[in-house]
């Protein structure tokens, strides 16, 4: 049995960067939604920080859609 470490580090290290962006995108959303509900409590808006925000969470559900994707075909 050989084992192929050159292709097991790079999965490692796609599979780290993919799960860091996808918590970090994760956390911009949540992010966004508190800062609309600060943006209330004061009286003003913030729509941009909603969109910004539902926009992020759509993205990561591509991503994790993209990833189911790819494992069931």
């Amino acid at each position: 049995m050989k084992i192929d470490w050159q292709a097991l580090g790079s999965v490692f290290g796609v599979s780290l960067v993919v799960t860091v962006a996808l918590v970090a995108l994760f956390t911009l959303g949540i992010m966004g939604l508190s800062r609309q509900e600060r943006a209330s409590a004061q009286g003003g808006t913030a729509a941009f920080a909603v969109t910004g925000a539902y926009a992020c969470f759509a993205a990561c559900a591509a991503a994790v859609g993209y990833g189911i994707y790819l494992i069931v075909a």
